[in-house]
């Protein structure tokens, strides 16, 4: 049985032999032209060269850039081709494919091919020399990626007709982001060191003019950043979620059965618009809360459905403790921030819910926030009635007690204190009446003062 338990899953060993021979990706990641992405990569071509590694640059767009070009030295360069009528010279697959080299270079991965190539994308191309177990170095500037060609279109207002598929893009082995602030790159184009003569100053005027770089640059900095945290959820899923990491701001709102309040939500979600980070808001079903009337369970409910309108990732559990279920959901997507309302005090209980979080998760920040007023249930055409009718119920049963006290006092004092001064008598009679007022409120203490007069 224990070797049963150790063997291997014949899925995974499949799997990993399927991929042992497939090459790898890398992707020279930019916000627009000019910001180095092909100097970056010559530069890690070269790097691989000294090591000793058969380096192909297959297709290397050095734009006439004296610095660019002068890192092919040293590299072997793969003869172009052409195809049918045109006379523009083509990468040529069959021929990389052939010569087989331990790491290839593929600049402008969202190039379309001319019409009679094997495939009508260069993404395509690379595609296949990955099948052939070759490492492909490429780069890609952010208006190129598919899901983001509309958003590009919007700000720039120029449609970008060449784009690569996003799951080709999230594939890659590595990304790496190549990034210059936009004065520099406006700069660089002023010099002439990305486009020449009046190409270049009508790309200042136009696509490169300062907000659209800044836009661009974002993009390609949330995109990166959403892949490294795609990165980051996968290494903790394998390493397991015991400590949150708090290598972002995001938030988790409770909401309880009376700290679930409008206030509440608008405050962590004003607090998540503020930091830019998503937020989650969670309700804890308990067996005590289960017996809850209906409608105190409708306003939690309309409380997470203000979370969710509000942009909020909401959820329910189930578990008896509130506490331990609440730090398992944070640890389980990496929240490293709870926000929760002030409870109300109880005279009987001095750990609230908020104690409870700081002693059982002393790695998590906590965010208590006062509230307007305690949330009540909402009124009943019938209430009024019901806390009337209870009322005097509570004071008939004071009468009662203030009858029995009377008469046990008397009892007592009549058989058993007779050597006792009579001032003494009258402080137990008072000792009653202060017990009915305790318990049973004004006028049952009123009434226990009239008979016990008498």
């Amino acid at each position: 049985m224990n070797d049963e338990i150790a063997r291997p899953d014949p899925d995974a060993l499949l799997l990993n032999h399927s991929d042992s021979h497939r090459g790898k990706l890398k992707i020279y990641f930019g916000a627009c032209a000019g910001v180095g992405k092909t100097f970056a990569m010559l530069q890690e071509a070269q790097r691989l060269r000294a090591q000793g590694l058969d380096v192909l640059a297959g297709v290397v767009e050095t734009h006439d850039r004296a610095e660019t070009a002068a890192l092919l030295n040293g590299l072997a360069l793969l003869p172009r081709r052409t195809t049918g009528r045109s006379r523009h010279a083509e990468f040529d697959l069959d021929a990389a494919l052939a010569r087989h080299p331990a790491v290839i270079l593929m600049d402008e991965l969202a190039h379309t091919n001319v019409q009679g190539s094997r495939h009508p994308k260069r993404w395509q191309d690379i595609e296949e020399l990955l099948e052939a177990g070759i490492d492909v170095i490429t780069t890609v500037n952010v208006q190129h990626l598919e899901s983001l060609n509309d958003v590009v279109g919007g700000v720039t207002g120029i449609q970008v007709r060449e784009t690569v598929p996003d799951p080709f893009f999230d594939s890659a082995d590595e990304v790496v982001l190549v990034d210059l602030p936009p004065d520099d790159l406006r700069q660089r184009l002023k010099e002439g060191k990305v486009y020449v003569g009046d190409r270049a100053e009508r790309a200042i005027e136009n696509f490169f003019r300062k907000g659209n770089l800044f836009a661009l640059r974002e993009l390609a900095l949330r995109r990166t950043a959403d892949r490294v945290d795609d990165q980051m959820r996968a290494w903790r899923d394998r390493q397991g979620r015991d400590k949150v990491w708090h290598t972002r701001d995001a938030i988790l709102l409770c909401i309880g059965d009376d700290t679930g309040s409008e206030k509440l939500v608008r405050t962590a979600a004003r607090l998540a618009a503020r930091l830019g980070s998503e937020w989650h808001a969670v309700y804890v079903e308990t067996p005590r809360l289960n017996r809850l009337p209906e409608a105190r369970r409708r306003a939690i409910l309309r409380t997470l459905q203000l979370a969710q309108e509000l942009g909020a990732e909401t959820a329910t559990l189930s578990d008896p403790d509130e506490a331990r279920a609440v730090l398992r959901y944070a640890r389980e997507h990496n929240l490293g921030k709870i926000v929760t309302g002030r409870q109300p005090q109880r005279r009987w209980r001095r750990d609230s819910f908020a104690q409870r979080l700081g002693e059982l998760g002393p790695d998590l920040d906590l965010l208590v926030v006062a509230l307007d007023e305690p949330v009540r249930d909402a009124p009943h055409p019938l209430s009024g009635q019901r806390a009337s009718n209870e009322k005097w119920r509570l004071y008939l049963r004071g009468c009662v007690m203030a009858l029995l006290l009377c008469i046990l006092v008397t009892g007592v004092g009549r058989w058993l204190l007779v050597a006792f001064d009579p001032a003494n008598s009258v402080m137990i009679y008072l000792l009653a009446v202060v017990l009915v007022a305790l318990r049973y409120g004004r006028w049952p203490s009123v009434f226990a003062t009239v008979i016990n007069i008498i």
